[in-house]
């Protein structure tokens, strides 16, 4: 089936793509790369399974959106989530387990476990920077799905090398994951945007919806100066209680964004009873219609979105992958959108 003869309205075909959306990796414009990966989560697992969450639940989703009505029509493909990969955070995923219990106990952890999960977290890191690297040079668009939130390392390591003159990150999120090796591991899921900041000096950060931080990510933030810009969840409430509009209080933020933009987005970013079963779910956070005027700003400041990921997505109910379908399609429209791809 070509494009010219999918009914947008019709019941999805279970293709294993994305939506049941009729396009080859090679015919599409956006590739949805998966990493069913999160060996160093810390508190609830679930989230390796994500990817394949969404997809299923991606089949039932409507197509039109008010902002973007034929987003569908930029191509979208999903290639299918890495059995193997997926066995090797399992693997990791007990080593670091075995190491984080050690470390709760008082025992000062397990260190051939640490150093074992660390060496397998950086080759996911080098697989993850050759993937996209390489559909980046084939003039394709990647949106990442995780895993938990240490996977987009190596795109954004991949991303840094294409665009040399930077771009900002603007990251949705319930945490600032801006911790060094947090639990002794140096890409663990809350380190994620330092090491992406200490490694890739012309990136800048814009963070919104952070309910949930430490004084050490706190003290960085500080040190960082105009290079990290944080719209917190507190402050949020607060000046809706003023009387404050949600867009006089987003639009500054959105205003300090360079030309360039990367999303990255955590599921737990939005209220837990739409992600009951992320990682590490934390009372407040936005509601997806607040997510989508966001969107709505961004392109109607002309920002160009270059890439994005989705991360943290829980496995154990369709409500997961069903909200989790739907951020992504909004965001795959978002880059429609700016990059004129419909």
């Amino acid at each position: 089936m070509s494009i010219q003869d999918f009914d947008p309205s019709g019941f999805a075909l279970k293709n294993d793509n994305f939506i049941g959306l009729p396009f080859t990796e090679e015919s599409a414009n956006l590739v949805l790369l998966p990493v069913p990966w999160e060996a160093t989560v810390s508190y609830s697992a679930g989230t390796a399974e994500g990817p394949a969450n969404i997809l299923e639940a991606s089949y039932q989703l409507d197509l039109y959106l008010a902002d973007c009505p034929d987003a569908y029509k930029m191509g979208i493909y999903m290639r299918q989530p890495d059995a193997q990969l997926l066995a090797q955070s399992q693997t990791a995923r007990s080593l670091a387990t075995r190491h984080i219990d050690a470390l709760e106990a008082g025992e000062g952890g397990d260190e051939a476990a640490r150093l074992a999960v660390n060496s397998a977290c950086e080759k996911l890191e080098n697989w993850v920077y050759q993937q996209a690297k390489d559909l980046l040079e084939q003039g394709k668009y990647v949106g990442l799905l995780g895993g938990d939130h240490s996977t987009p390392l190596g795109y954004l390591r991949a991303l840094a090398e294409r665009h040399e003159e930077g771009f900002a990150i603007l990251q949705i999120d319930a945490h600032c994951d801006l911790r060094e090796a947090y639990e002794g591991f140096t890409y663990s899921h809350a380190s994620i945007f330092y090491n992406a900041l200490e490694r890739m000096p012309k990136l800048s950060l814009v963070q919104m919806g952070i309910r949930d931080y430490c004084h050490e990510e706190v003290d960085y933030i500080k040190q960082q100066g105009e290079r990290i810009q944080v719209l917190f969840d507190q402050d949020l409430a607060r000046g809706k209680m003023r009387g404050l509009s949600f867009e006089q209080m987003v639009l500054p933020f959105i205003e300090r964004l360079p030309q360039k933009i990367y999303i990255s987005f955590d599921i737990d970013g939005l209220r837990p009873e739409l992600c009951p079963n992320t990682g590490t779910p934390v009372v407040g956070g936005f509601d997806l219609a607040e997510v989508s005027y966001i969107f709505e700003l961004l392109a109607k400041a002309g920002k160009e979105l270059i890439g994005f990921d989705l991360c943290e997505v829980g496995s154990a109910t369709e409500w997961d992958g069903n909200v989790g379908a739907r951020v992504c399609y909004q965001l795959a429209a978002l880059l429609a959108r700016t990059q004129a791809l419909v």
